[in-house]
């Protein structure tokens, strides 16, 4: 019989798969737990997370910036305007070689040697810049042949800007300044200031005169856009959008016309001229000669034009009516006068006999008067209208160097005047006290002769006469100079006026201002020293001529104009107000190395009041005033102060 043999074991192998089988269903069971931990985690507990980067993925946010407000002079006359360009701009970190782009691209775009210029400046100042213009103001055939040629140039693309300009240029550049390309440093200090929001997509900002002093109020506020872009980053549309507020309008002040007026009276000569309305203080002219063309300025100077401005002998970027220190020359006497009477050390009856010399008591050394032989026998009111130095040598030896500090620092010499622009310096009245601090020197009797007429270390601005002047004119009012007038809202068109701040009033006795204003007055009619410049005058004005020292001359010498360098000859100085029974305008004019001040720096301020207080410079006091000089005005100060 055959015996049967068992070759499997089915029940075990049966067994086997039945646990291999739990053991793998098991474990996908316990995989698809993980997943679904792991999908709850992610759609549920993570939700909001990855809403927020997803919806990043897919919208950006564009900044919109602002248009900035517009500069109109008091007249609505425009200073500073707006206009929409296309520019070529590259983002240097997107390219590999930028001189090689250039170049390409200056097969298509026309960039000259400026252009490249400019760009490299912008980049050295720029770094933390994306995007640099290399050219501005294209026209539509060259933005149509970028755009065929798009793909060539990655990193290089075409923007629309607004875009500023000065149409005025150097007649009112030391006014309103310029705007610039913002740089690293403006980045820090936007950020200190918590301002650096506000500037995002900005690519100005105001650097000097009343584009830096009013950037606030003339930036406005950036605006935003929400976006959906595609994978590549392409728009596809807009979101939301809160729009910018474009910068607040500013009213100046200033009269554009009294400016014209004041530069063509100056002709190709340096110097400067503030005109202020002695009623409330606004700046109706301040000229700064020579100006610049502000407009290069601001999409960033190329080099040659940079070393055009900044090695010019002539300095144009200087502003001489802010920055620039002068000795007031004789244009101090009129307060010395005042400092005399107030102070009870003359009486306007008092005279003194002037032989064309002052000497200190003990003292050999000579002072002496600009006229030889002297003027005879001068008071107070002769003094100012002749301009006598011997007069004011024998006063100041009676007032000491402290009274005169003191007394004529209250009109605003030797201090900023707190003008809304920035960069005034301050001028020096010397004190004893100053000359000690300054050379740990005591102060000399010699010291104070000399700045008795203006001269020694005394130091003014244009502007600090000006304000010294209307201090007089309005009888002791000090009135703070200000530029901007009114600022207009550019959304409403509601202009809000900024008030007039009265800084002090001086505690002046009438009559004493009554003798020096009527000396002042005289100082215009036959015998003053500015006779040629108020001749025929349809209106009565004030003023007192200067001459102001560039070189000292010593003792024994004699001022000889012809043998000395042009740049070393005196300064012209006039200050006067008009008209003399109610004023209008106070101002000072300095001219630069042209000599007296009669002859040059009064003509001018007569040309001035012409066009202010009748409407037009008369053609016959023009014709007078290009006459030579009469002899009727100051000479040189002869004097040893050294």
């Amino acid at each position: 019989m055959k015996q049967h043999v068992e070759l499997r074991n089915h029940p075990a192998e049966l067994h086997k798969f039945r646990l291999r089988l739990s053991i793998s269903a098991g474990f996908v069971l316990i995989l698809l737990l993980i997943l679904y931990a792991r999908f709850y985690y992610l759609q549920v507990i993570q939700q909001e997370h990855y809403q927020t980067l997803a919806e990043a993925n897919r919208i950006s946010i564009s900044p919109l910036v602002p248009n900035r407000g517009l500069i109109y002079d008091r007249s609505g006359r425009i200073l500073a305007q707006n206009y929409s360009a296309y520019t070529l701009e590259v983002v240097p970190s997107q390219i590999k070689d930028l001189e090689a782009t250039l170049n390409e691209l200056a097969d298509i775009i026309e960039i000259t040697p400026t252009d490249r210029q400019r760009f490299k400046k912008l980049l050295k100042e720029s770094k933390r810049f994306k995007s640099l213009p290399v050219r501005s103001r294209l026209t539509d055939e060259e933005i149509a042949t970028f755009a065929v040629n798009r793909y060539r140039f990655p990193g290089v693309e075409i923007k629309a800007r607004v875009l500023r300009q000065y149409p005025e240029k150097e007649i009112v550049s030391h006014i309103v300044g310029y705007i610039s390309r913002i740089n690293d440093q403006d980045l820090d200090q936007l950020e200190r200031d918590g301002e650096l929001h506000n500037y995002r997509g900005s690519q100005h900002i105001g650097k000097i005169g009343i584009e830096q002093s009013y950037e606030k109020q003339l930036h406005g506020i950036t605006g935003f856009e929400e976006v959906e872009t595609d994978a590549a980053g392409r728009s596809i549309r807009v979101l939301s959008r809160t729009p910018p507020l474009s910068g607040s309008n500013l009213i100046l002040s200033l009269d554009l016309g009294l400016q014209e007026a004041a530069e063509k009276a100056f002709g190709d000569r340096r110097g400067a001229l503030v005109a202020l309305d002695p009623n409330n203080g606004e700046v109706l002219a301040f000229v700064s000669k020579p100006g610049y063309d502000n407009n290069l300025f601001i999409g960033g100077i190329d080099q040659e034009n940079w070393n055009l401005l900044n090695k010019s002998i002539d300095r144009p970027l200087n502003n001489r009516a802010l920055r620039g220190v002068y000795p007031p020359g004789s244009t101090f006497k009129p307060f010395m006068a005042l400092a005399a009477l107030e102070l009870g050390k003359r009486t306007p009856e008092y005279s003194m006999s002037d032989p064309g010399f002052f000497s200190l008591p003990g003292v050999d050394r000579r002072y002496r008067d600009w006229k030889p032989g002297g003027h005879g026998r001068v008071d107070l009111h002769k003094s100012l209208v002749v301009s006598c130095d011997t007069y004011y040598y024998s006063l100041a030896n009676d007032l000491g160097i402290d009274n005169i500090h003191s007394f004529i620092g209250q009109f605003g010499l030797g201090k900023r005047t707190g003008i809304d622009i920035e960069g005034e310096v301050a001028g020096l009245l010397p004190s004893s006290a100053w000359k000690m601090s300054q050379y740990k020197q005591k102060w000399y009797a010699g010291d104070t002769i000399s700045v008795s007429i203006g001269q020694g270390y005394n130091l003014a601005t244009p502007l600090q006469l000006a304000f010294a002047t209307m201090v007089i004119a309005n009888n002791g009012k000090a009135y703070a100079p200000r530029l901007v007038k009114q600022i207009q809202n550019s959304q409403t068109g509601e202009v809000e006026d900024i008030p007039a701040k009265l800084l002090y009033s001086l505690n002046l006795k009438p009559k004493n201002l009554e003798v020096v204003k009527n000396a002042l007055v005289d100082v215009t009619r036959p015998g003053g020293t500015a006779a040629k410049a108020g001749a025929n005058a349809a209106y009565t004005f004030a003023g007192k001529t200067g001459t102001s020292q560039v070189i000292a001359i010593k003792q024994g010498e004699r001022y000889n104009e012809k043998a000395i360098n042009e740049r070393h000859r005196d300064h012209a100085m006039f200050i006067a107000y008009a008209p003399a029974e109610n004023p209008k305008i106070a101002l000072a004019v300095l001219v630069e190395n042209t000599g007296t001040g009669g002859s040059t720096a009064a003509p001018i301020a007569r040309q001035v009041f012409d066009y202010f207080l009748l409407g037009k410079p008369s053609e016959a006091a023009i014709a007078q005033l290009a006459e030579p000089a009469a002899d009727h005005d100051h000479n040189h100060h002869y004097h040893d102060h050294l």
